[in-house]
């Protein structure tokens, strides 16, 4: 009976760990010695936990569209940073500062955003340990 109790109080106890190793700082996806500004069309916008992507069309130096997902911060935190859930929508011309995955895909970790009206918010999520807009 002890035994079942200890596995059991184990198996309790990371199921509840799970989310904390589950998230990740920007060090361990992202390079800051690979900062980019991507000036496209957005496709998709996805706005909800833990993080919102938006999907985007951009042109690369040989003129070719180029589809890239960039990673902003929670919604929450983007919010009371002057973002909307309607901020964004397919079609929206934005230019996003950010910085290339350390895989190499066509991903990215949003710094800012300029959004349509030409407002420029903070994108990424303050306790994420990465560069912070303008650096």
């Amino acid at each position: 009976m002890k035994k079942k109790l200890v596995i059991c109080m184990a198996g309790l106890t990371l199921s509840a760990a799970l989310p904390l190793l589950a998230h990740h700082s920007f060090a361990a996806e992202y390079d800051d010695k690979q900062k980019l500004t991507l000036k496209g069309t957005v496709t998709k916008v996805d706005w909800m936990n833990p993080h919102i992507w938006v999907y985007l069309d951009a042109k690369d130096e040989k003129g070719t569209v180029v589809h890239w997902q960039c990673e902003g911060g929670p919604p929450n935190t983007l919010t009371r940073n002057g973002w909307t859930k309607d901020a964004l929508k397919p079609g929206d011309q934005i230019t996003v500062d950010g910085f290339r995955a350390k895989d190499g895909s066509n991903t990215c970790n949003s710094r800012s955003v300029t959004l349509p009206d030409g407002s420029k918010v903070f994108a990424g999520s303050v306790d994420d340990n990465g560069p912070k807009a303008g650096k």
